[in-house]
């Protein structure tokens, strides 16, 4: 197997629907700019409150990705 270098980076996405839309929101943006998404691994789970009722899910993901050489 070859050798290969892969940075991590955390994202935080959003929707006022779900946990899994806004993990899959934050990816498929990502994936738009960086190329050769290897894992995503949720790190956190959170909700925005606005007077009492919950607004927004929040979804902390840690991606990486492969440099190329």
């Amino acid at each position: 197997m070859a050798e290969s270098t892969y940075k991590v980076i955390e994202l935080v996405g959003t929707s006022d629907e779900s946990w899994e839309k806004a993990a899959k929101h934050a990816v498929e943006t990502a994936g738009k700019s960086l190329k050769d998404l290897r894992v995503a691994e949720v790190n956190k789970l959170d909700m925005k409150v606005e007077d009492g009722k919950v607004v927004a899910f929040r979804t902390r993901v840690s991606l990486s990705f492969k440099y190329e050489s």
